[in-house]
């Protein structure tokens, strides 16, 4: 409690001590808050971030099937595929991806070293925000996919013995007893990962993309010569995207959390017969809906 009464305390006096200083640029702060600008610039991050994680998800939870696959050449490709994408930091992957177009202007197929049988314009990689999506995507599907892996095998394999025992079928398995309970676990460290990707965003000036929240801020800046209150602008809008996910995010994690309480007997005395009715298993001792 001490601590967190100094941290305050300290917190409290930088903000007094930097309201009062000229070199924080507040005038500037508040002309380039609700720049237009910055406004588009500010839809365009949050476009990268529902797009990247959209995709990442999707293969994220592919990867994840991939990994618990018992075919060793499945279990190795995406073994792979994360090493390479977990081992290498995201920035020299974005560089990368920005000059794809350059090492592949166009692509061919057919046999090496013969006469190609078709030739197709790398039309992808030479629009900087597709390149930016994908190379944002592909980096985080490696992390979406130990996330569902752990949900999934959070679950305990008795569930589904169970399932199958009551003639469920696979389907039925997994969208009423696995999935809602490995969900508990997937949603905080997923909402944690779209919170990061929001911010990750601002690296894709390594594609080069300028017209993300930072690029922007950051080309206005070196006109204006001011860069500490743009810095500044850009961290008030990344705090706005940030707080909403978070609230987003707390709402989701109590909806995902129902049942995981423990109920307290205050109804009294049960009478015998009614005791031995409620002795009898349902849908909800194997995780689903009674």
């Amino acid at each position: 409690m001490l601590v967190a009464v100094v941290l305050v305390l300290g917190l409290a006096v930088f903000l007094i001590d930097a309201a009062q200083r000229e070199d924080y640029g507040w005038a500037d702060v508040g002309k380039y808050l609700f720049d237009r600008r910055i406004s588009a610039a500010a839809l365009v991050t949050l476009q990268l971030t529902v797009y990247s994680m959209v995709i990442a998800i999707a293969l994220g939870l592919l990867l994840a099937i991939m990994r618990l696959s018992p075919n060793p050449v499945v279990k190795s490709v995406a073994w792979l595929y994360l090493w390479i994408f977990r081992g290498t930091p995201v920035y020299v992957q974005l560089v990368f991806w920005g000059i794809v177009a350059l090492i592949y202007p166009v692509f061919t197929f057919g046999i090496p070293f013969m006469e190609p049988w078709l030739t197709v314009p790398n039309d992808v990689f030479t629009n900087l925000f597709i390149t930016a999506i994908i190379g944002l995507a592909l980096n985080e599907a490696a992390y979406m996919s130990e996330i569902v892996r752990a949900g999934l095998l959070s679950v305990d394999e008795g569930q589904e013995e169970a399932s199958k025992a009551l003639a469920m079928s696979w389907g039925q398995t997994m969208r009423h007893i696995v999935v809602p309970q490995a969900m508990k676990i997937i949603i905080p460290p997923t909402g944690n990962e779209v919170i990061s990707m929001l911010k990750t965003t601002s690296l894709v000036a390594a594609i080069p993309l300028s017209i993300d929240l930072y690029g922007v801020s950051r080309g206005i800046s070196a006109v204006t010569f001011t860069p500490v209150p743009l810095l500044i602008v850009a961290s008030i809008w990344y705090l706005l995207f940030t707080s909403l996910l978070m609230i987003g995010q707390h709402f989701i994690e109590k909806r995902y959390s129902r049942g995981t309480g423990r109920r307290k007997d205050t109804a009294g005395p049960v009478p015998p017969g009614v005791a031995a009715a409620t002795t009898a298993p349902t849908g909800n001792d194997l995780g689903g809906k009674g």
